[in-house]
């Protein structure tokens, strides 16, 4: 199950967001994107929790504006998932297993989606696996610059979904050099709109709080199927 990304501001909490902030682009000697994208792969296959901070900004060509929050994300594989925003303070997504909760009462107050998590046949929520777990099999991919972020070296890997049936159809990562780890996410969804997300403070295999993981609707919030 891939994190969704096609209810404008509110489902965008999700996914990612629009910031090109690259710094000025060093040359690469090769332009083949696999041993990057593999590279990221085998990395992601380590890691049983994720822990970071990540600044999310979207971008709607129709409003114009770009809307950025702030958070902290967390992750434990297989199913569990979670965002708790601190700007807008209070919305939450979380993923504890079973089910996937969207609460946003920045914008839509008194109301969380839910949704059910398939058994089979994903990669489960999360906002990295979706683009490097089986990524042979799932994408077209493009070499697109070394960059650096954050003081770090990184490979630009452009990727577009070989079906379609994806909510977006293109997005570029940013894969940290050194330990493989995708430090960065840009996407253009199917209707124009741009979203990136920036990790930051990342932590691999250090646990998780469970707390994070688990989420009961409030007294008097309208649960909502989908």
């Amino acid at each position: 199950m891939t994190v969704g990304l096609s209810d404008g501001r509110t489902v965008g909490r999700l996914v990612t967001a629009l910031a090109f902030l690259s710094g000025s682009p060093t040359v690469r000697q090769s332009d083949d994107p696999w041993p990057v994208l593999d590279h990221a792969s085998q990395t992601y296959q380590t890691i049983s929790t994720l822990t970071a901070d990540f600044v999310q900004i979207i971008l709607n060509p129709m409003i114009g504006s770009p809307d950025t929050t702030r958070g902290r994300l967390y992750q434990m594989r297989p199913s569990r998932f979670a965002m708790r925003f601190t700007s807008p303070k209070g919305d939450r997504i979380v993923a504890d297993g079973r089910y996937l909760w969207l609460y946003t009462p920045s914008t839509t107050p008194g109301q969380v989606i839910r949704s059910r998590i398939p058994d089979v046949g994903t990669t489960g929520p999360n906002l990295i696996g979706q683009f490097v777990e089986h990524p042979h099999e799932r994408y077209d991919a493009r070499y697109v610059r070394v960059d650096s972020l954050g003081g770090r070296t990184a490979d630009l890997i452009a990727l577009t979904p070989k079906e379609r049936d994806q909510p977006y159809r293109a997005a570029v990562i940013w894969v940290d050099r050194e330990d493989g780890l995708v430090r960065r996410i840009e996407i253009t969804e199917t209707g124009g709109q741009q979203r990136a997300v920036l990790l930051d403070k990342l932590q691999v295999n250090r646990g998780a709080p469970g707390r994070e993981f688990t989420f009961s609707p409030p007294a008097g919030v309208r649960v909502v199927d989908q």
